[in-house]
């Protein structure tokens, strides 16, 4: 039993430490990408002296091409051991319920009640995601072949309404998965006393709002500078 309850605790420690990288790498990504919506202001949109493509250049450093991968295996072990206590806890319950995390917060939002299938939407769009700006960019640089204009990526990829409307959905499935699992992280690791995480479920909610608006702005932004509204 004792084996078992520490094997439990070390899964939660997995999902909370990988989560931390989530959350990391969406405003380290989100805040370069969100330097576009900038240089609209600026006149710099498109422009090989905008703060988007020194961000893009910056992101092209060796230092920092070996940290992303990094930041970015954090979140894929996220993602699947997320999928794996999903499935262990159907296996172990009978039924479905989301991953594992104290009591008290089962039933506390539709966020918690639905992180799996959020994780799944997310999961989803990724890929598709990939394949219009990782696979034009860091693939091609890794490569050692050249990597597309970041400007004309966005407005490329933006420019459908109907991938802004994709892009946009998953957005507010990150959004709603990072309002549960931001005070759910910290709750894993012992911080969970009431004031704190009242006070944590508030710093949950102004985090996510910052990365949706991060990333929702840059879509838009690039959407109507496909469409000659501005720019």
């Amino acid at each position: 039993m004792a084996n078992a309850f520490h094997y439990s605790i070390g899964r939660k420690f997995i999902q909370a430490v990988s989560g931390a990288f989530l959350i990391v790498f969406l405003l380290l990504h989100g805040t370069i990408n969100f330097f576009s919506v900038i240089d609209s202001f600026t006149g710099e949109f498109g422009s090989f002296t905008g703060l988007f493509q020194l961000g893009c250049d910056f992101m092209s450093l060796p230092i920092v091409t070996i940290m992303v991968p990094v930041l970015a295996l954090g979140v894929f072990v996220h993602i699947f051991y997320g999928c794996y206590l999903t499935w262990y806890n159907v296996k172990a319950r009978g039924g479905y319920k989301r991953y594992e995390v104290a009591s008290r917060a089962k039933a506390d939002s539709w966020s918690a009640k639905n992180m799996f299938v959020l994780g799944i939407v997310i999961l989803g769009i990724l890929f598709f995601h990939l394949t219009h700006f990782w696979a034009d960019m860091q693939l091609k640089e890794f490569m050692g072949e050249h990597a597309a204009n970041p400007y004309d990526l966005l407005t490329a990829t933006f420019g459908n309404i109907w991938v802004l409307l994709i892009y946009i959905v998953w957005f507010i499935a990150v959004f709603f998965h990072l309002t549960h699992g931001f005070w759910s992280m910290f709750q894993t690791v012992g911080w969970d006393n009431q004031p704190w995480m009242k006070r944590l479920k508030v710093i949950g909610v102004i985090v996510s709002a910052i990365i949706w608006l991060l990333f929702t702005s840059v879509a838009v932004n690039a959407f109507l500078h496909a469409k000659g509204i501005i720019g």
